[in-house]
């Protein structure tokens, strides 16, 4: 493969970064779920979900994470930590693709111990390293709380070897503050020089084409080798190139 011109290619990135990180891409990304709520603790649950379901149509999964929402009453952080298995009843029934409504009692248990015990979901990814290891800390601590083990699917290792996109995802969305208004940056704790690109197939095949991504699976060592050259673009904020990736990738099918 032909070394790429990597001057050429951060500026392309750059000014795609321009184009998508603003508040025009809520709207159609699973972020806007999140962005329905103001108070903190809402935030950080309403996007755990939402990055949780977040794979497939992206009109499908804002239809059920919305739906979702609504069976909590719009009010997700009072609903987990007051809700009564009367209360998780209404959820038996959500459905979204392979995360059922067992998977999301699972999820509102879970996190229901978490409250008694942390003020922030952000101190379950409190650990020395990467985004990576603080993943595998979170799932480690989180996952004792489910009832059943059908919902660890839904939480994934990068310990063996997943990219996980979805929880990458949600660090971004909870750590990156660059005022544009889409990322919330309402955890201060987390450098986002320590996260990692939330790699799928667009931003995998995107990368691929630019020549920045050598290995063929969406794996996490795919993870780590496009994050670190994405860091001689920005050491201080690599993630920042997702937005750029990302829409090459979907909208302009680059």
């Amino acid at each position: 493969m032909k070394k790429p011109d990597l001057q050429s290619v951060k500026e392309l990135l750059d000014s795609k970064v321009i184009e998508y990180n603003n508040r025009r891409f809520i709207a159609d990304d699973p972020i806007c779920i999140p962005h329905m709520f103001t108070r903190k603790n809402d935030i950080e649950i309403a996007a755990l979900f939402a990055a949780t379901i977040a794979w497939g149509n992206r009109k499908s999964i804002i239809k059920n994470a919305t739906q979702l929402m609504e069976m909590m009453d719009n009010d997700p952080y009072t609903y987990v930590v007051e809700s009564t298995k009367s209360d998780l009843k209404r959820l038996s029934k959500f459905v979204h693709r392979t995360f059922n409504g067992d998977d999301a009692i699972d999820f509102v248990l879970a996190l229901k111990k978490v409250f008694k015990k942390y003020n922030s979901l952000e101190e379950l990814f409190i650990v020395k390293g990467d985004a990576m290891k603080r993943i595998e800390h979170f799932r480690e601590i989180y996952i004792k709380g489910f009832s059943s083990s059908h919902a660890l699917k839904h939480v994934s290792n990068p310990a063996a070897g997943s990219a996980a996109k979805r929880l990458n995802m949600y660090l971004r969305w909870m750590v990156r503050n660059d005022k544009q208004g889409v990322d919330f940056g309402i955890w201060n704790k987390i450098s986002t020089a320590d996260l990692m690109l939330p790699l799928d197939v667009h931003t995998g095949n995107t990368a691929r084409k630019l020549g920045l991504l050598n290995r063929k699976q969406d794996d996490a060592k795919a993870v780590e080798e496009i994050t670190n050259v994405l860091k001689l673009f920005d050491s201080n904020d690599p993630v920042k190139y997702d937005f750029a990736l990302f829409g090459l990738g979907v909208f302009e099918k680059f």
